[in-house]
């Protein structure tokens, strides 16, 4: 009988803790506090986030009103002018040739009596451009002089030691053929476009009829055209721009 006595006794004592702690976990519930009664805290920590940082998330966004970054583009002129890498390179050269291609050919003609012009070509370096001019003796020996392009003065001339029998012969009947003058060659393209003459070269076309390439440069816009006119009559043949 005492052992009944004490069960009842452990009864009456658990009764009220169990009732307290249902007061608990229905006032935690209503404020929200807790997921469950009696739940695991670390399952409860685990699907709670930390509170966004608002100025970590402002920089994270980017601004409406900051300027993209620029993007390469080709090189560009103090003007604001967008080059290509050849028109940037004849910009360069061109303003500083104080020797036109006439003057500088007649140079490379006295540095090699009776010979005749086959070319004459605009050279860098941007610093000092010079000219390299290609003349003839009258058996076609071809000789190559560099002029000066601020200075007009001619170098030694040099012959051009990998021509054969044939070559010589070849060049020396196109220059009988070629009646027209490097200069009316040159006026003909220049009377097309306005510009400065960079580059003559006496060629051959397709049929054997010799032509002179006249190269001119544009200084407004830096692009060059070359003019195939035929060295028998002056009419121009082909004309291209190059925009590159």
């Amino acid at each position: 009988m005492a052992i009944k006595s004490n069960d009842a006794v452990v009864r009456r004592r658990r009764l009220p803790v169990a009732r307290a702690l249902g007061v608990v976990c229905a006032v935690a519930a209503a404020g929200g506090l807790l997921t469950g009664c009696g739940g695991d805290d670390k399952a409860d920590t685990a699907t709670k986030s930390p509170p966004a940082d608002p100025l970590r998330a402002a920089a994270a966004s980017p601004s409406p009103t900051s300027p993209s970054p620029a993007s390469p583009s080709s090189p560009a002129s103090a003007g604001g002018e967008n080059l290509t890498e050849d028109q940037a390179e004849r910009k360069a050269i061109v303003p500083k040739v104080k020797v036109g291609y006439d003057k500088a050919l007649d140079a490379a003609l006295k540095a090699v009596p009776g010979a005749k012009p086959v070319s004459i070509d605009l050279k860098g370096p941007r610093d000092h451009p010079t000219w390299k001019a290609e003349v003839a003796s009258a058996d076609g020996t071809g000789h190559t002089v560099r002029v000066d392009a601020v200075t007009g003065k001619a170098g030694q001339a040099r012959t051009d030691a990998d021509q054969d029998s044939d070559d010589k012969r070849e060049l020396a009947d196109r220059l009988k053929k070629a009646t027209v003058t490097v200069q009316q060659a040159a006026k003909a393209a220049t009377d097309r476009t306005k510009g400065t003459v960079t580059s003559v070269d006496l060629g051959d076309t397709d049929q054997g009829t010799p032509k002179w390439s006249v190269d001119v440069v544009d200084t407004s816009d830096w692009n060059k055209t070359t003019y195939d006119i035929d060295a028998t009559d002056r009419k121009i043949l082909r004309e291209h721009v190059d925009r590159d």
